[in-house]
């Protein structure tokens, strides 16, 4: 069983930057991709960015430029760096290990972050 130690969120005002950090256990972290979704209640879940284990990076539109995935394979541990934070940022972070083979998805609980004024 795949285990998450999220952190690094909080309530931040417009324009400020957060580091949210994922550490995970229980799995060869090197082997797979990580991801860091975000829910906001009622609506679905979204992508936010993406890291393949050879570093490609994939990220949602509306954060591409101000926010960015990396990974440190030694530490298990995938990083959001995230800029010009806005209101809109607001949700819950939530840390993934992808699927793999017969590996299922597996996912944190999640830190907050809030953007306001």
């Amino acid at each position: 069983q795949v285990q998450f130690v999220e952190s690094g969120g909080g309530l931040v005002q417009p324009g400020e930057s957060l580091r949210l950090s994922c550490v995970t256990s229980g799995s060869i972290f090197s082997l797979y991709t990580m991801g860091w979704y975000r829910q906001v209640p009622g609506k679905e879940r979204e992508m936010v960015a993406r890291i393949t284990p050879a570093d490609k990076t994939q990220y949602a539109d509306d954060v591409k430029g101000r926010f960015t995935i990396a990974r440190d394979d030694a530490k298990s541990t995938v990083y959001l760096q995230m800029t010009s934070l806005i209101p809109e940022d607001t949700a819950l972070y939530i840390c993934n290990q992808g699927s793999r083979g017969n590996s299922p998805d597996y996912w944190g609980q999640g830190t907050q972050v809030t953007v306001s004024s």
